[in-house]
């Protein structure tokens, strides 16, 4: 047989055979599992209704919504320097990359291995064959050298009869994908907790704000009281409880920076700085949260890369159970290997010295004890343990969005009764004040009044800050203006690199493919 006729049978049954099999894959065909039915509509907004229009998105940039510079700067450095979004970042580029050796195993190996190898026979051997030199019938017998000039390639390729190779693309493909939807979740979860540091900081720059006021104020009751108290007006006792007024506000003014300085030094880890070089100016929280829009529960499924997360692991699993069960099937590998073999260097490339050979294997386990049996089993648990980790996903899902749209709604409701709170506070001190200016009442009682007040405004602030916290943690469940659209397709390498690059600024990819288009057809 001829070089070009063996090289032609070769390649027909390294790409033939493979093509003739290629429609079979056993296991089941991926289907999305059922979730549990939402209402149209989340329950909370019967009773809370947001700002119209309520036709808006909300953006992937969500934090740009409270129109606040400082924030919108800390929140790209998560982005960038957060280590564990980079470490999420890094094990989804280690998902992709198993995702190239998995479907390396739809093409051949090639190898090649040339040797050249120089051996001298053993004296006793020549001596004990009879052998002699070149010295004649009465000469020594002297040992031979010879050379050998080694040249095959080598092919092989074990046919992926019954779609083993094609079901582990297909879960490596999802589990790249769930990779890449927990590097969007980490990034969404990081970038929640730094808003929610962040107001809470600006809430005690508010509540800071008010002691420091109230010191100042204090400090002119504290005056006035001893003027009265030299006048002859107040006893030394309501000076005193002047003083101890003023020093335990001034008190729990300075126990604030022990607060301020967690939430500064947590802010700093969340954006990838040293606590000891990073600080933030202070600045008292204002205003109300912004609108939000809210949507509808049935879109929930594809805006939040947990339950995106979730389902791409339910597919991974539902693939895994194809190549547990392709186990029971023998396989079928294909060798080949051609190439020269000379003793001389000459003659190597010459037609003496071209050699092959080709042929099929086939392997079938006859028996194991269970194993292959047990290992479906373990396959088929697996995945039906991740659909039930998938709808509580779903679930949880559903119940933050309803704690939060509760929460938001009360916490309106709690603003508006404690601004009249504080109010009523405010004009019950105005009157006990000027009673005590005119002798009236004691101190004990402006005491008791500016307590009152100072607690009600304590809380105002605090009911501010919650607010705003609580609008981040709706944002939050919402995805955070994530879609399973922007779900990157990685079972195809060449997708790989774009989502690499809009990782790399922060991103999604630009071309967003759907997800059910990132799984190779699984059509038997």
């Amino acid at each position: 047989m001829s070089r070009k006729t063996f090289a032609r049978i070769l390649f027909g049954m390294l790409v033939a055979v493979p093509l003739f099999f290629s429609g079979c894959m056993v296991g089941p065909d991926y289907h999305q599992p059922s979730t549990p039915t939402s209402a149209a509509n989340y329950k909370e907004l019967k009773q809370w209704q947001p700002a119209q229009p309520n036709d808006a998105q909300i953006r992937g940039t969500w934090w740009e919504v409270y129109n606040d510079p400082e924030l919108n700067r800390l929140e790209e450095q998560v982005n960038i320097s957060n280590q564990n979004v980079i470490q999420a970042e890094a094990q989804f580029r280690e998902a992709a990359a198993a995702v190239k050796v998995a479907r390396a195993g739809l093409f051949p190996t090639i190898t090649a291995n040339p040797s050249f190898t120089e051996s001298r026979s053993s004296l006793d051997l020549s001596s004990s064959g009879g052998h002699s030199g070149s010295g004649g019938s009465g000469s020594s017998p002297r040992p031979t050298t010879e050379s050998l000039y080694d040249l095959p390639v080598e092919a092989s390729y074990m046919v992926d009869v019954w779609g083993s190779v094609r079901r582990g693309i297909q879960a490596n493909a999802a589990t790249a994908q769930a990779s890449f939807a927990n590097l969007e979740n980490a990034r969404l979860s990081y970038q929640a907790t730094l808003a929610q540091d962040y107001f809470s900081l600006r809430g005690l720059d508010a509540e800071a704000a008010l002691l420091g006021t109230t010191v100042n104020l204090y400090q002119k009751y504290l005056d006035l009281t001893t003027n009265q108290y030299k006048s002859g007006i107040a006893s030394q006792g309501d000076v005193a409880l002047a003083q101890t007024q003023l020093e335990t506000t001034r008190a729990q003014l300075i126990d604030l920076g022990v607060q301020r300085a967690q939430y500064e030094h947590a802010i700093a880890v969340l954006t990838g700085v040293s606590a000891s070089l990073f600080s933030i100016d202070r600045n008292p929280l204002t205003g109300v949260p912004p609108h939000i829009p809210v949507g509808v529960p049935s879109t929930l499924l594809q805006r939040r890369p947990d339950i995106a997360n979730a389902e791409r692991q339910v597919a991974s699993a539902n693939a895994s159970i194809g190549v547990a069960v392709a186990a029971y099937y023998p396989s079928l590998t294909l060798t080949g290997s051609t190439g020269v073999e000379s003793i001389h260097f000459s003659d190597l490339f010459t037609g003496p010295s071209f050699f092959w050979s080709v042929g099929p294997a086939i392997a079938q386990t006859i028996f194991d004890a269970g194993r292959i049996h047990g290992q479906v089993q373990e396959a088929q648990a697996n995945y039906e343990s991740l659909v039930a980790a998938y709808r509580q996903t779903v679930l949880t899902a559903f119940q933050q969005v309803e704690d939060d749209l509760a929460g938001l709604r009360i916490l309106e409701q709690e603003a508006a009764a404690q601004d009249t709170a504080v109010k009523a506070a405010q004009q019950s001190l105005d009157i006990a004040t000027n009673e005590y200016k005119a002798g009236t009442v004691s101190y004990l009682t402006v005491i008791t009044t500016q307590t009152t007040a100072l607690n009600d405004e304590v809380t105002q602030v605090t009911i501010r800050m919650k607010r705003m916290t609580t609008s981040v943690l709706l944002i939050e469940a919402l995805g955070g203006g994530w879609d399973a659209s922007r779900l990157a397709s990685n079972h195809d390498v060449s997708d790989v690199p774009q989502a690499q690059a809009a990782i790399d600024k922060g991103k999604t990819p630009q071309k967003p493919t759907p997800r059910n288009a990132a799984l190779p057809n699984t059509t038997p």
